[in-house]
């Protein structure tokens, strides 16, 4: 049995990464996808106070456990199983469960920063970045944090000026010319998904073969 094809999906926070690895997943189906995000990976930072946790950097590499995740990717390719923690935002703290995946045909990977990783982005067959414009994406963020991870209006404000802006302009903007393809629109460009899902099928000919 041949190694899985893996996906890389990179862009900046609320760039539209999750709906694009979606569309992937629907057209190349549930079935053959192993799906990881990186966002799964976070250092786990319970015990720490709210002060500490208010200014930690978590849009810098060094805050996810990238070695982790590299380690798992291969082990999908190499036909094995793994257990992928599950993070709770809401305290910034692994619960201590996790999630299994099973080996699949195709291993998607979806984060901020994965083509900023080199033990990451080798591994990937095809790297595909979400461009989309910084304005959209602070909305979808603000939306997000509100009503899914219990943020305030002046903490996600005060965080994307501390932290969330400088890291993108430092690493996740920088590591656009490390892609194979760059889709403005996300997952609304049928076009640009049209070519990734034509490129993975044609990879996974030889190896369903």
């Amino acid at each position: 049995m041949s190694d899985a094809v893996v996906i890389g999906v990179a862009g900046g926070t609320g760039s539209g990464k999750t709906t694009v690895g979606e569309a992937i997943v629907a057209r190349i189906g549930a079935s053959r996808i192993a799906y990881l995000q990186h966002d799964s990976y976070y250092r786990d930072l319970a015990g720490w106070g709210r002060d500490a946790l208010l200014h930690h950097n978590f849009y810098h590499p060094d805050a996810l456990e990238s070695e982790l995740m590299a380690q798992h990717v291969r082990d999908l390719k190499a036909h094995r199983a793994i257990e992928v923690p599950i993070y709770d935002f809401t305290v910034h703290a692994r619960t201590g469960r996790t999630r299994r995946v099973e080996p699949r045909g195709v291993v998607l990977v979806e984060g901020i920063l994965i083509f900023a990783e080199p033990v990451l982005r080798e591994l990937f067959d095809i790297k595909i970045f979400v461009d989309t414009d910084a304005d959209l994406r602070f909305i979808r963020r603000l939306r997000r944090d509100l009503s899914e991870r219990g943020r305030t209006v002046e903490s996600v404000i005060g965080q994307y000026l501390e932290t969330v802006r400088p890291m993108h302009l430092e690493f996740v903007e920088q590591s656009k010319r490390w892609a194979d393809l760059i889709i403005p629109e996300g997952g609304f460009n049928a076009v640009a998904l049209d070519v990734v899902c034509a490129r993975v099928e044609a990879l996974l000919q030889p190896r369903d073969s």
